[in-house]
């Protein structure tokens, strides 16, 4: 089976973000569905939901976005396209990456960027190795492929409340 190239989604935010997570490149069920974390196994909507104190999950697409940006979160991606067989970070091959840095450049109140995973840790970091106002946070990943218990991956989690809107 050869790899395709498959491209990301566009960013969500409103302009008073505070904080913004950075998966690597959306997994095949969420570019089907053209929505972040759709594969019914990923955690990040709980995590997230955790993290602000909101059941998440029991909201709909459009009305997670929306708390998520009243929270002062916004989502995007570390790689805008790539080839890529299947839905693991370990199968991205010839990424080419969002403008990270110059997109931020235009967020005021932006405090901290957190990456979802270790493949958007890494070439995040790298990105935005020169802005020096932003808090990096790594997070443990929040697919299915990552089996660290939900505790767990909670309490790493938990970290961004204190970058979410007051």
């Amino acid at each position: 089976m050869e790899p395709i190239v498959k491209n990301g989604l566009p960013p969500v935010a409103r302009s008073d973000a505070r904080l913004f997570i950075l998966g690597s490149l959306p997994g095949d069920a969420s570019l089907a569905a053209g929505r972040y974390y759709a594969h019914p196994r990923n955690l990040f909507w709980r995590l997230v939901g955790a993290a602000i104190g909101e059941d998440l999950q029991a909201l709909g697409y459009a009305e997670r976005l929306e708390r998520l940006m009243a929270n002062g979160i916004g989502l995007w991606d570390v790689v805008a396209r790539a080839t890529r067989r299947g839905s693991l970070d370990q199968a991205i091959r010839s990424p080419g990456h969002n403008p990270l840095a110059g997109y931020f450049r235009g967020f005021d109140a932006l405090e901290a960027v957190a990456f979802n995973g270790t493949a958007a840790a890494v070439a995040g970091r790298r990105l935005l190795g020169g802005i020096d106002r932003l808090a990096l946070i790594d997070l443990p990943s929040s697919s299915p492929a990552n089996t660290r218990p939900f505790a767990e991956k909670a309490i790493a989690w938990a970290e961004l409340a204190q970058y979410c809107a007051k």
